[in-house]
């Protein structure tokens, strides 16, 4: 998994509240187990006609936008089923960081599991850098995870709170599995014991 440290991007402003997974990621797409190749589907019923024609409407067709990294969104961000599809699709897509005044809780946990930092903020801050992501391509927002600020193109700056662990985790790039290979070597041990101690085992 990529660390996540400072990151300055294009914000693309979703002021819908109640994105669900399915918005995020339809149905018809779960049947990979890939995390890579979700991207283009990404918003496919927003961003996309039946026949697959671009809707240039929509915020991330439109070229100041196309390479957001972030997403200001509206309350109640990725609600709906548990499919971790949702985060393997922004991130495919290149979002890091998605902003919001609250988000589902099981989507929340899969974004840090997946490189993907969730910005929890009050709805002051959420509309500021909302009308910031609205002047599009040349306002960029900062993002830094070790002094958990966010700060906007006119240099407002809001904190956000974050748990200790989780940000470790993001910090240092550790998913699960990197998490359990830093205990590699006590695990390790522990199976040399427990092979002497019980060997019938």
């Amino acid at each position: 998994m990529d660390k996540f440290t400072t990151l300055t991007g294009v914000a693309a402003p979703m002021p819908l509240v109640n994105i669900d997974t399915d918005m995020i990621i339809p149905k018809q797409f779960l049947k990979t187990i890939q995390r890579s190749g979700l991207g283009k589907n990404l918003f496919d019923e927003m961003r996309y006609t039946q026949d697959g024609k671009e809707i240039p409407d929509f915020v991330l067709n439109q070229p100041a936008y196309r390479n957001a990294q972030i997403i200001v969104a509206g309350d109640n961000f990725g609600c709906g089923s548990s499919r971790e599809h949702a985060p393997w699709a922004l991130l495919d897509f290149g979002i890091r960081c998605v902003i919001s005044t609250s988000f589902a809780d099981i989507f929340f946990n899969n974004c840090f599991k997946n490189g993907i930092l969730p910005v929890v903020l009050p709805q002051d801050a959420v509309d500021h850098l909302m009308d910031d992501a609205r002047k599009g391509a040349n306002a960029r927002i900062t993002v830094d995870l070790e002094s958990q600020t966010v700060t906007a193109s006119d240099g407002k700056t809001f904190k956000f709170e974050v748990d200790a662990f989780k940000k470790h985790c993001l910090l240092n790039g550790l998913d699960d599995i990197g998490l359990t290979l830093e205990k590699a070597a006590a695990i390790d041990s522990f199976e040399k014991k427990n092979a002497t101690l019980r060997p019938w085992a």
